[in-house]
């Protein structure tokens, strides 16, 4: 606002531009069940049995969260449902429910995504035949590492995932630069038995992987290896790389072609 002209500037999206809110899905707080619970959040797309997306939220240490998420609507809008997972490490739960990570990224967030995911397959909500995973940075590590260590998703989608440990523990930012410690620990031998890139003999799903290629903190060359690794295996995979982009892709046409490359995958895997 100008205070002299009185003159006012929208600096944020109005509600105008908003899309109808019947495309709009309701989200539904669920405890997943088991060894020990698992806290996420439901966008059913209907009724009946569908296919469905596990969301992995970056952070790790960060958490989901049922505000405004378009790319959610882009989602159960065309039948797709999500399941926004907050695993174990995830904040707003309490600190025994954070302090599970604490040693255990790699494990812990793994197992709480397919747990959710085979919970899912067995209440009646989903086609077990049709559960895909996605997640970008730290929960991109957790997609891919997810494929590798189980059988239940039909694909898996990274955006500039984590696949191995020492090139993020060296160029991360100070701010963070002790971080990888806190979630793993700093023994090479327990870098190489979690990281995604040493277990892909075991992923058997197409995956698809995104990456910005000005990015400083998953540089290129871990998604590349990942993608040459499933290659030499006979697994599919399709590489999409973005000039400009950076940790987080920013730019609309990069947005817009990430959630199209997206959306057809999971066409592909669904049908």
């Amino acid at each position: 606002v100008e205070t002299g002209s009185g003159r006012a500037e929208s600096l944020m999206g109005d509600a105008e531009r908003l899309p109808d809110l019947s495309c709009l899905p309701d989200p539904r707080a669920v405890v997943v069940p088991g060894e020990r619970e698992v806290h996420a959040f439901l966008y059913a797309p209907g009724d009946e049995p569908a296919p469905y997306v596990i969301f992995v939220h970056g952070g790790p240490t960060a958490h989901a969260d049922t505000a405004l998420d378009l790319e959610k609507a882009f989602l159960t809008s065309r039948g797709i449902g999500v399941l926004d997972v907050n695993y174990g490490g995830s904040t707003g739960y309490g600190r025994a429910y954070r302090e599970r990570l604490r040693g255990q990224w790699g494990l812990v967030d793994v197992e709480d995504t397919v747990a959710a995911a085979r919970w899912l397959a067995g209440s009646g909500l989903a086609d077990p035949a049709r559960i895909a995973v996605r997640g970008g940075s730290a929960g991109g590590w957790t997609v891919m590492a997810a494929c590798c260590r189980s059988d239940v998703f039909a694909g898996g989608v990274s955006y500039y995932g984590v696949s191995a440990l020492a090139p993020l523990v060296a160029h991360t930012h100070d701010f963070e630069s002790r971080y990888v410690e806190w979630l793993v620990g700093d023994d090479p031998a327990v870098y190489a038995s979690r990281e995604p890139l040493g277990l892909v003999d075991g992923v058997s799903c197409p995956m698809l992987l995104l990456q910005g290629l000005d990015d400083p903190v998953v540089p290129p060359e871990q998604s590349t290896a990942f993608a040459d690794a499933l290659s030499e295996r006979g697994v599919s995979c399709t590489y999409l790389a973005f000039d400009g982009e950076s940790h987080g892709f920013r730019r609309l046409e990069t947005r817009v072609a990430a959630l199209a490359a997206e959306l057809a995958f999971y066409q592909q895997l669904f049908t």
